[in-house]
């Protein structure tokens, strides 16, 4: 079980330019990235337990938002997405930190697939976080 911290994202509070890449293709083994801007600002609520973010990205005419909670009794986080092209609440990915690095993991659908995928927070400087997502394992 991953566990973290309350201040596991207190490195991310503010207002954030930045660039997000997906693959054009996922699961087929393909490397032909989409790269494009968007801004993100984050803020705090209940003393720290929780965290919301809500991000833009203009060049695709859609935005989102994600909702963290922390579980004190557990020691993890739950994260939670919705995005104005669904305007439904996702299952969460559950996880923590370890020194600078955080790992969620969790359940999703891609393509009409059963997935599991697993989310990795990296902090590489004060102002330099990386978020990267993977699908873990294909369900039949």
């Amino acid at each position: 079980m991953i566990t973290g911290d309350l201040h596991d994202f207190d490195f991310l509070a503010g207002e954030w330019s930045i660039v997000n890449r997906t693959l054009r293709a996922r699961g087929v083994g393909s490397d032909d990235w989409d790269e494009f801007p968007g801004s993100l600002r984050l803020y705090f609520l209940l003393g720290g337990l929780v965290n919301v973010d809500e991000i833009a990205f203009p060049t695709k005419g859609w935005s989102g938002s994600s909702v963290r909670i922390f579980n004190l009794e557990r020691h993890q986080w739950s994260i939670y997405w919705v995005s104005s092209m669904a305007g439904v609440l996702q299952p969460p990915v559950v996880g923590g930190f370890s020194g600078s690095l955080g790992e969620f993991h969790g359940e999703d659908e891609d393509a009409g697939r059963r997935v599991k995928v697993r989310y990795l927070w990296t902090k590489l400087g004060p102002y330099v976080p990386r978020n990267e997502a993977g699908v873990l394992i294909r369900w039949k």
